[in-house]
């Protein structure tokens, strides 16, 4: 590691806005900048890439203008851009945008979904099968079957963070793992999938060379780094999708730990020695830039019922007198649509809650029902991975109850982390500095996140949790939502 500080700049490009920041080898943040996107109805469907880097652009000028004075800016080594998953880009031969960005969210694709999904199970079984509108692979066959004339001069796909990527260092034709999966990428093999030209007809020219996140790919380029003031040769490494780089984020890089969001849905995200094999696809896997998997899976629960209470009662103020209660002990299952997809399948579940409870005792059902759902997921990753849950590191909204760090630590009676910083510019910058001023993704995540606080699980909690835990699961299972013999449906 060199000796003076080393800077690193962290790029996300989000479904909203552009956001930049600025950290040192320690993970301090010395400066963000962020600027919205102009979105209309239809950019859930398109978005301009060209507007795009022209926010982009716009925060890398204003962080640089912010920071002039007080570091020395020649110590900025390397950058990386990460972005929305399944969000592609068609480019003509001279690597410009054909047509918007089609957006994750788009579902033009459905139907072209269906048919990449019955493709892969029945030529590919062993690669990513779970394909749906929100992936890459469907938007190509989509974009290829309904623009004919435009599919003729496609040069080649790019993701949302090769595109910035590829602005930022004029290299082009590089994604990585994350990005890659969705598009139909083989992670085991480390190859595209002869079904993808054979039997959906996509020309192989337009799927790029995949490489870890992480990878040196290029430098900047120079014309943009004398726009900057910046010199000339800061690296340039190969990005991820917001999803990993929130993870990255969150310090859970190495096997065994694993990291929660809680936001409008649960999201647990970690890292196993071993692929995980789930028959019934409830978890997928990246590839982590070390060669271990990065498997996760999103519940329809979560944080979502949370707005409910906080037009009766301020939050903060259900917050502590739901601590007073613990534990509650009442079984809740706050589900607020129909059907459950993770960590078990069941689209008939529905949400419950005991009636006749007080508002605090309602609420903290609910915090104690999410919690139960979070150790099932854990229990069905050692299951399935034959590998322990060391610690969890957790982030999201749902985060920021100290009342539900406390019940989350002593139902999966674990440490629980609360890290400073989990954006996914955090997970970019941490990814440029991993392979560039560090020997790895995790001697950087080491050295780059920080605990503001830890939960430790205490006997007079864990112990009662542990009953309210199996009660919770015979409840799940004399509702049909979970298998009986085998723990889930």
């Amino acid at each position: 590691m060199d000796s003076a500080t080393a800077y690193f700049i962290g790029i996300d490009i989000g479904t909203q806005g552009a956001r930049c920041i600025l950290a040192d080898e320690k993970g301090n943040v010395l400066a963000g900048s962020e600027e919205p996107f102009p979105l209309s109805d239809a950019s859930r469907e398109e978005q301009s890439p060209e507007a795009w880097w022209n926010a982009c652009l716009f925060t890398l000028l204003k962080l640089v203008g912010d920071v002039r004075r007080g570091i020395d800016l020649s110590a900025v080594k390397a950058l990386s851009v990460t972005s929305t998953s399944g969000t592609v880009i068609p480019l003509d031969k001279a690597n410009i945008p054909l047509h918007n960005a089609l957006m994750y969210s788009d579902k033009r694709s459905e139907k072209e979904a269906l048919c990449c999904r019955q493709t892969a199970q029945r030529f590919y079984p062993e690669g990513f099968t779970g394909f749906n509108s929100s992936c890459g692979l469907p938007k190509i066959l989509w974009f290829a079957q309904t623009f004919p004339e435009k599919a003729a001069r496609i040069g080649r796909w790019a993701h949302a963070a090769d595109y910035i990527t590829g602005r930022i260092s004029n290299t082009w034709g590089i994604s990585d793992f994350t990005n890659a999966l969705k598009s139909g990428f083989d992670l085991q093999k480390e190859q595209w999938p002869a079904y993808l030209h054979e039997q959906l007809s996509l020309k192989r020219e337009w799927f790029p060379e995949i490489v870890p996140s992480g990878t040196p790919i290029g430098t900047m380029d120079p014309v943009l780094a004398r726009e900057l003031g910046l010199r000339e040769g800061i690296r340039v490494v190969a990005g991820m999708t917001d999803g990993c780089a929130s993870q990255v984020a969150s310090g859970a890089v190495e096997p065994g730990t694993w990291n929660t969001t809680i936001g409008t849905t649960l999201v647990v995200k970690g890292v196993t020695r071993d692929a995980l094999n789930d028959p019934e696809d409830r978890f997928y896997s990246h590839r982590h830039p070390e060669g271990y998997w990065m498997p996760g899976g999103a519940s329809n629960t979560g944080a979502d019922w949370v707005g409910e209470f906080s037009k009766i009662q301020d939050l903060q103020v259900l917050d502590k007198q739901a601590a007073k209660l613990l534990p509650g002990g009442q079984l809740a299952y706050p589900l607020r649509q129909e059907g459950e997809r993770f960590p078990f399948i069941a689209p008939h579940a529905r949400g419950f809650s005991p009636e006749g409870l007080s508002l605090p005792a309602a609420f903290l059902a609910n915090l104690e029902g999410v919690a139960y759902v979070e150790r099932y997921a854990f229990e069905l990753v050692e299951m399935l991975s034959g590998e322990k849950v060391k610690a969890v590191y957790s982030a999201g909204g749902g985060s920021s109850s100290l009342t539900w760090l406390t019940i989350r630590s002593n139902v999966l009676n674990k440490p629980v982390y609360l890290m400073k910083e989990v954006s996914g510019a955090m997970g970019a910058a941490i990814l440029a500095a991993s392979r560039t001023h560090f020997g790895s993704l995790g001697q950087a995540a080491r050295s780059m996140t920080k605990v503001s606080r830890k939960i430790l699980p205490v006997p007079e909690l864990a112990a009662p949790y542990e009953r309210y835990y199996s009660a919770f699961i015979r409840l799940m299972q004399e509702k049909g939502f979970m298998d009986k013999e085998k723990g889930h449906a």
